[in-house]
Parts: structure tokens; C-alpha cells; sequence
């Protein structure tokens, strides 16, 4: 006998059709957008504190798969380079190929070819003032080249480090691997695009599918179990309405004769 419950009207066969279809898109959208999602993005965990605030140690990150030449101003990228280590590092993007990255202006700002530029992420220093940079400095940076600081400018060991040697710290392009959209824990969603570098020009860059590829994921759980739910909950109101006597309401007592 087929296990299916069929009302009045074939609607329980309908019902059938529909949870089952509801399972195969759920399916399809919940392992798509975990393929997708394996194909984009690639995980990894924050080894300094250079980030702070924006992303703390330890932090688990996504960064989408990019091409270096895709990176813009304000990007935080995952790079390797050989002399800093040959190892993941998190930095962000202060200055591209052709530009002259300065420190500080008369308020303790980075300027980028002369444009001072607003770093609301950056972590207060002492005295509560917050500056670009605790030491001067200004920089051309080479041709198909990237200028990386760290958000803790107090603490972070980054392009200002390797100014004596070759590309008077820059890294090259290529050696960016990915660009970090979002932090997955502790949960702060996705990574905001700092507008302050929006008026130079390249402006800056778009947020990944990171949002769409989650809400693919969900939605296809949603669909799963709910499609899946659908045939137990059929039946368990169908063995109700039989063990119910005819005529009786639900939660009526059968009245005894005397």
C-alpha cells in the first residue's frame, strides 16, 4: 500500500508532490551554495593582533578568492610574501601602485597623493588621541605594488617595517590569495568598506556574495526539514482523526447513557 494519505479531493497526494518538490530545491540550494561557497571563499583565522578592532586574534575570517589586480584602497587582504615571513598575513590595502602614502597630516591623518583620509576603524592611542601612524614617513609605492598597514597602528608590524628594503616596504599584487569579506566568530557579519578612500580614484571595492551564498544555504535547510516534516506530521493527524469518534470534536467527551 502506498504510505501516502489521501483526503478528500486527492489533496494529501498534492500535499505529497509539493513537500517532496519543496526537499529537492532545498537540496539543490543547500549543497549549491556550499560548493559555491567552498569554490569563493576560503576560511582562516586571525594570527595577530595587528587588526584590532576590526578583527581580533583569533578571529575566524572568510576571505573571498580574488586576483590582486581586483584589490582596491581600504581592502583587507590575506597575502604571502618572503620577506615578511612566507606565512598568511591580514593587512589592510593603505596605497596602490603609483600612489605617494604620507604620514601624518596637522591631524594625525594618512594622506594618499595629498587627500587625507578618514580611518574611523583605527584603534585609539595613547592619550586617547588617534593618529595614522606613531612615526612620520612618505612613500611612493612601486608600479603593480600594494602599501599595507594593520588597523592597530601602534602595534602592527607591517609596510612601515620593511621601508629599507626593496619597494621601501610594498608587496607585489600577486601576492595577495584572497580578500576578507566577513568575520564568522565572533559573529560580526560582514567587514564594512571604509569610504574614506571612495573619493580617490578606483574608488573601492564591492562586498563578495558572502550574504546570498548564506541565505542560499538557509533557505535550503529551511526547505529540507520542513519538506521532510511534512509526511510524519500528515500521518500522526491522520492516526488522530481515525482514533476520533465520527461526529465527535476534537477534545469533546463521548457522553455514557444510564
Amino acid at each position: 500500500m502506498s504510505g501516502n494519505i489521501r483526503t478528500k479531493g486527492g489533496h494529501g497526494s498534492l500535499g505529497s508532490r509539493l513537500s517532496g518538490l519543496a526537499v529537492a530545491v532545498g537540496c539543490v540550494l543547500f549543497l549549491g551554495g556550499l560548493v559555491w561557497g567552498a569554490l569563493l571563499y576560503q576560511p582562516y583565522s586571525v594570527p595577530t593582533d595587528s587588526m584590532t578592532p576590526t578583527l581580533d586574534v583569533g578571529s575566524k575570517i572568510l576571505a573571498q578568492r580574488v586576483d590582486g589586480e581586483e584589490v582596491r584602497r581600504g581592502d583587507v587582504v590575506v597575502f604571502t610574501d618572503p620577506l615578511w615571513g612566507n606565512t598568511p598575513m591580514v593587512k589592510r590595502v593603505s596605497a596602490v601602485g603609483g600612489d605617494t602614502v604620507a604620514c601624518c597630516d596637522g591631524d594625525g591623518r594618512l594622506t594618499v597623493n595629498g587627500k587625507p583620509v578618514d580611518e574611523p576603524y583605527l584603534r585609539t592611542g595613547p592619550g586617547g588621541r588617534t593618529v595614522a601612524s606613531g612615526t612620520a614617513f612618505s612613500v611612493t609605492v612601486p608600479a603593480d605594488s600594494l602599501f599595507l598597514l594593520g588597523d592597530d597602528r601602534h602595534t602592527s608590524l607591517d609596510s612601515r617595517t620593511h621601508m629599507e628594503e626593496a619597494g621601501q616596504g610594498s608587496v607585489p599584487r600577486s601576492s595577495v590569495v584572497a580578500r576578507v569579506d566577513a568575520v564568522v566568530w565572533p559573529a560580526k557579519g560582514l567587514l564594512d568598506r571604509p569610504t574614506g578612500f571612495a573619493g580617490l580614484p578606483g574608488g573601492i571595492s564591492e562586498p563578495g556574495p558572502v550574504m546570498p551564498l548564506l541565505g542560499a544555504i538557509a533557505a535550503g535547510a529551511v526547505l529540507v526539514l520542513g519538506g521532510g516534516a511534512y509526511g510524519p506530521v500528515v500521518q500522526r493527524v491522520g492516526r488522530l482523526t481515525k482514533r476520533r469518534p465520527a461526529g465527535t470534536a476534537p477534545g469533546a467527551r463521548e457522553k455514557v447513557g444510564t
